[in-house]
């Protein structure tokens, strides 16, 4: 089982800046919980995600990964350039929409043009891991068509590409429900499960059930952020966040799931999430 911690995605959307040595902070105490993989900043333009314009220096300042994996977005070119001038980094992630108009207000290229982006991406990417994150996966709030086989044709068509170290689904509308996400993992586990992930929202008192349609459907990788920190702004509902690390584990562990994470620390982590997000947010 593989678990992502999402600090990068939880900080992103608070409007006052982390400084670097809270964020470093932070981070390392994720590290010397037992945390392993680790989806941490972005390099993308300062103008459009101003928290992690300091990602190069987060980075620095963490020790080597050392069999970890430290996770950071890309959206170009010019983003993929300073990220490999970065130290540390073991892998990148490009959010790719399956859902035009998010696309366009994503990374301002509709789908058909980001294809040869994302081939050249992955090509210069001098051998770090790439993760393809097909965001929309689930539906979208912009009344564009869409159905479980759509999410599957996107799978197939990004694993057609050399170089791709995993894919995960992401629930960006915030909305999906349990039966949705069924649905969508079933289309997709005709494509092959290898290597798949989901990046989910949910209320709290629906994570568990989604969680549990993830693990029936046979996927292995989850993805969220202590104190379910990450809001959806298409959902509408201040309730409706990342899955919580200090819910889900503990889930993970009952089931036979042990991430090697010891679960005491996760409460004093997950206050420390919500007190950055009370600062800062």
């Amino acid at each position: 089982m593989k678990w992502v911690e999402c600090p990068r995605d939880a900080w992103q959307g608070l409007k006052g800046f982390i400084p670097t040595e809270e964020k470093v902070g932070f981070l390392r105490k994720l590290l010397e919980a037992g945390f392993k993989n680790l989806d941490l900043t972005s390099f993308v333009s300062p103008q459009w995600v101003p928290q992690h314009a300091d990602a190069a220096e987060v980075l620095a300042a963490l020790p080597p990964p050392e069999g970890r994996e430290y996770l950071a977005i890309i959206g170009n070119q010019r983003g993929l350039v300073r990220a490999l001038q970065a130290p540390h980094l073991t892998t990148l992630g490009y959010p790719f929409s399956i859902c035009e108009t998010f696309q366009r207000k994503n990374l301002n290229l509709g789908i058909e043009e980001s294809w040869p982006v994302l081939e050249q991406l992955i090509a210069e990417a001098q051998g770090l891991r790439f993760v393809v994150y097909l965001s929309m996966a689930f539906g979208n709030p912009y009344g564009e068509p869409w159905e479980p086989g759509l999410t599957a044709s996107f799978v197939r068509q990004v694993r057609e590409l050399e170089g791709v170290s995993g894919i995960v689904l992401a629930d960006t509308y915030g909305v999906a429900s349990k039966e949705a996400i069924a649905q969508t993992l079933w289309a997709v586990a005709q494509e092959g499960l290898e290597n798949l992930g989901v990046h989910l929202h949910s209320r709290p008192e629906e994570t568990l059930e989604k969680v549990e349609v993830v693990l029936a459907a046979g996927i292995r990788w989850l993805e969220g952020a202590l104190g379910g920190i990450g809001g959806c702004p298409f959902a509408g509902d201040a309730l409706v966040g990342n899955l919580a690390t200090e819910q889900v584990l503990p889930y993970l562990k009952e089931r036979g799931f042990d991430l090697g994470i010891p679960l005491e620390h996760l409460p004093r982590l997950a206050q420390e999430a919500l007190e950055l997000r009370w600062r800062y947010g």
